[in-house]
Order: structure tokens, then sequence, then C-alpha cells
């Protein structure tokens, strides 16, 4: 990776997209960001927009509206663009629709000599992850998805608001389908060191277990209720893509919970799902297996054997 120029090439500039980019502008993350959009007028007028605002940060990037030819030499292309989920409609729901979009994207992006990392948040994230890895031919640690990101900074959230702590000494997982067979191997959740599971038989009733399934409940229906106020949401998924691409160019080997194409770990093959990563510049370094317990495995397995059920129907 040159370490000379960050460049970005967001293709979608819808409120995802730009929830993105805005973040991305705010944090200073890149030096280069080049906006794409099947309406060209819409990218042209979201450039203009953000460019006025660096006079108010401490960036000094280089925005514009572009082409599938500024791939050609892009650090990271992030994907964004789709048709928008429907109040009520499951993500996998929206899988069908959303294939012929990436096939008119995927193209032209690789055939502009594009050779650096894929970062997806269109949903279903993870049949959709999968589809870029298919369609592109790259290798599966250059192609990652959102993943259970989202959901697991959510999930770090409720939870240290439950125990009266800060989320950021919470270490705690949503793994698997970034939907509805999500799930958080409590087994694995800690604060600090200490094991949450341990907190709650230690408490004498003041923390209780029954609780963390109902947080967990809420983790893996956010999104819907967002969508049934809101219409949709951006800004979670634009600050978890923007940590994602922060961990990408800074090199940062950190760990995040991203859709990464399971080889043999947890006994799955052949898939991609929400996992502990470890992200660098080259992507997906390598997965962190996490020591799940026979409860927690199956329900991972149920997971992947959904994705994979889904994925196989396309027949790519």
């Amino acid at each position: 990776m040159k370490r000379d120029n960050r460049k970005v090439v967001l293709i979608g500039t819808g409120m995802v997209g730009m929830s993105y980019a805005y973040a991305v502008l705010n944090q200073n993350v890149c030096d280069e960001l080049v906006l794409i959009d099947v309406n060209k007028e819409r990218a042209v007028g979201e450039a203009m927009d953000l460019n006025h605002g660096l006079a108010f940060s401490a960036s000094n990037m280089k925005i514009y509206a572009g082409s599938y030819q500024d791939c050609t030499d892009a650090d990271i292309v992030v994907l964004c663009a789709g048709v928008a989920q429907k109040p009520g409609e499951s993500r996998l729901n929206l899988l069908k629709r959303n294939v012929e979009v990436f096939k008119s994207i995927i193209d032209p992006v690789t055939e502009s000599g594009f050779n650096g990392i894929f970062l997806v948040a269109t949903n279903p994230v993870d049949i959709m992850t999968h589809i870029t890895c298919s369609l592109s031919g790259f290798n599966p640690r250059r192609v990652l998805g959102s993943g259970t990101a989202l959901d697991t900074a959510r999930l770090r959230y409720l939870l240290g608001e439950y125990l009266k702590v800060d989320p950021r000494n919470v270490h705690a997982y949503v793994m698997g389908e970034h939907g509805d067979t999500e799930f958080v191997p409590w087994s694995q959740a800690m604060v600090a060191t200490k094991s949450v599971l341990d907190i709650c038989r230690e408490s004498g009733g003041d923390v209780c277990c029954q609780e963390l399934e109902k947080i967990s409940e809420e983790v893996r229906t956010a999104a819907y209720k967002i969508i049934e106020a809101k219409k949709a949401t951006y800004y979670g998924i634009g600050m978890a893509l923007t940590r994602i691409t922060k961990a990408i160019l800074g090199d940062e080997h950190s760990v995040l919970t991203v859709s990464a194409m399971l080889r043999g770990e947890y006994g799955q093959t052949d898939v991609f799902t929400g996992v502990p990563c470890i992200i660098n510049q080259n992507g997906i370094q390598r997965i962190l297996p996490l020591s799940l317990n026979e409860e927690e495995l199956e329900k991972l397995a149920q997971s992947c054997r959904t994705l994979k059920s889904c994925f196989e129907e396309l027949k790519l």
C-alpha cells in the first residue's frame, strides 16, 4: 500500500455513503476521497457540499466526484450502493434486488486495474461481501464487509449502560450474520478481564443474567426500530465503516468484527460472516478464533447455514 497518498473511492452517495464520507472528512482519515454514483449530478453536489466544509476541518483532503477509472490507484473501494431496506423487511430479502446492482459495479472497478481492498456495507452485507469476492476474483482476505462491527458497538454501549461501565472497557462481540441469526457469545464477554457471566453470578442478584438476553435481543432488533422511526439507519454504520477504514489505512492490526470468509475456523468453510478479525493494511490479516462453547458454536453454525443457503440460491 502507498504511504504518501491515502486514497478511498466511495461508490454510492446515499445516506449511508455520505454519513461515511462526512465521518471520514471530520476524522481526517484519508488524503483523497472520490465519490461515484449512478446519479453523477448527485455525486458532484455531495462533493461540493463536503468541500465547502474543508475550511472548518483539520483536513487537507481532496474530494471530488469521479468515475470507475479513479479506482486504479485507490487503497480502498467502499461499496455503499444498493436499494434501501424497507420497513419490516429483513436484510436477506434485499438480496436479489442488490445482486444486479453489484454486477454493474464490480466489473468496471476491477477493469480499472484496482488492486486494493473492497469494503462492503450494502445489505445483506455478509452475502453482498461474498458476491463481491466471487465477482472480483480477489483474495478473500482483501474483501471484507462491515459485518457485525456496528452490532458489536451497540452491544458494548447497552452492556456498559446496564453494568455502569465505560463501553470502551467492555469487551464483547456480536457474531454471525448481520441480521436475524446473529448472536452474542456471552462466554467471551468481559469487563476488563472479568467475565460478565462471573459478574452476574457474584452480584447477589444486582446483575441478572436474564437481562443479558434482553440486551442481545435489543441489539438484534435495533435496526428495525430505527427504520420504523426514521426510515433508515446511516450514522452508526457510517462511523463503523470509518473505524474499519482507519484500521486499514493506519495498518493498525486492530480487532474488529467484520464479515470475513471462514476457511475452517469454527468448523465452517466458504461462508462470509461476522467474526473478530485482525485488520491491517492488507485487509484481514487473520481471523481471531474465540473459544466458543458448544451452544455458541451451534448458533454460529445455524447462522452460517442460513447465509450459505441464500448465497447458493444465486448460482453465481
